[in-house]
Formats: structure tokens, sequence, C-alpha cells
């Protein structure tokens, strides 16, 4: 189901939907333009997330640019603990709500 190949069939919401895509694409690329974050820890983020998602492609594709932006494996292995902590954390907040007075 999930192979990075699909990935080419983004052209088609391209050409579908070509103002809508037009304008997301020109807001991930400023989005992951360097700006007060520099681009490792940009991707860093977009890892984490990636991770708590559960998106393979995004995963797999700020996993690269991160890598190419000098995340090392400890770095990473880092971003992926944050992350499984933060949602663990979400479910702990959450379990707050199971206790009613």
């Amino acid at each position: 189901m999930y192979d990075i190949k699909n990935l080419a069939k983004l052209k088609r919401l391209d050409e579908k939907n070509p103002e809508t895509m037009k304008a997301f694409w020109a807001f991930d690329k400023a989005a992951f333009a360097r700006g007060a974050i520099d681009a490792l820890n940009k991707q860093l983020m977009a890892v984490a997330v990636a991770l708590t998602t559960q998106c393979p492609y995004c995963i797999a594709l700020h996993l690269k640019s991160a890598r190419n932006a000098g995340a090392t494996d400890q770095v990473l292995a880092e971003t992926a603990t944050v992350a499984a902590a933060m949602r663990a954390g979400a479910a702990i907040m959450h379990a707050t709500h199971l206790f009613q007075d």
C-alpha cells in the first residue's frame, strides 16, 4: 500500500486542483525555508510529527532531509523519544477527563 513511488501521483492533485496545490506547495516551501530555526531543527520537528502521525511518506522524506542537514543516529533517536513522550503525554493528560467529580 505504501510505496514511495506513489508520491509521483501527487501530480494528479496538482492537475486536478492547481490553485490549491500551488498554494500548498508555496506554503510548504516557505515553512521549511531558512529562518529563525535552522534546516536541521525544522527537519527534526518534521520527523517527530511524522512519527506521531505515522505517515510513512513523511517519515522517509523528512528523515532523508534531516540526514542531509546533519542529523546523526543519536540525534534521530532522541527525536524519536521526544515524539514518543509527547504522544504518551497527551494520553496521560487526556486521562484527566476520566475522573468526573
